[in-house]
């Protein structure tokens, strides 16, 4: 994965352990209050939830969208984290559980997939980052032999993302159509 790109996606985290304490606190309660009632959530709502000021909450995000494309930011590392640590498990073990770990991200962030569409240099650096951390997961699993050799990753992408945009009874009925598509991609 580049460096750079994950650098560049990670750097409005501060440094100060209490003032990152705050930040991180700001992302779960507006990750939850997004979740529960969409953008729209109330700013005033999300700094109570995570038990700071509204002036921290603007100290660190002076707009809803540096809040929310911030959100995003940090499932989209959280998804580059998974990556790493599924690099050394058996390679179409891997690669499932990296495809799992896609579904879960995208399908519990319906609210943030707008951000998907802007062409702002964030988004476009954690497009980097989702492919950046795709690609060795299956490459490894090409390699094996387990996956498909003439998929690469922005296909596999576009297949789980379809599949992740989609409201579905229960995680039983997701985890059923993503293993469909899954299946797809054993070699022929």
């Amino acid at each position: 994965m580049s460096t750079s790109a994950f650098e560049k996606i990670t750097a409005r985290r501060p440094r100060r352990t209490d003032a990152r304490r705050n930040y991180e606190a700001l992302l779960a309660a507006a990750r939850d209050a997004f979740a529960e009632q969409g953008t729209e959530a109330s700013l005033e709502g999300i700094a109570r939830r995570a038990e700071v000021g509204i002036g921290t909450l603007y100290r660190n995000f002076p707009t809803r969208d540096d809040l929310i494309e911030a959100v995003y930011v940090s499932e989209v590392a959280r998804l580059a984290e998974a990556s790493e640590r599924l690099l050394n498990a058996e390679p179409w073990d891997a690669l499932v559980a990296w495809l799992g770990s896609f579904v879960e991200y995208v399908g519990t962030k319906h609210v943030l997939l707008d951000a998907l569409n802007r062409d702002s240099e964030v988004i476009q650096n954690c497009r980097t980052v989702i492919l950046e951390s795709g690609e060795p997961i299956l490459s490894r699993a090409q390699e094996a032999g387990t996956a498909r050799s003439d998929a690469d990753i922005q296909d596999v992408i576009r297949l789980v993302a379809g599949i992740a945009g989609v409201v579905y009874e229960d995680d039983d009925q997701r985890d059923r159509v993503l293993g469909f598509a899954v299946d797809g991609l054993r070699p022929r």
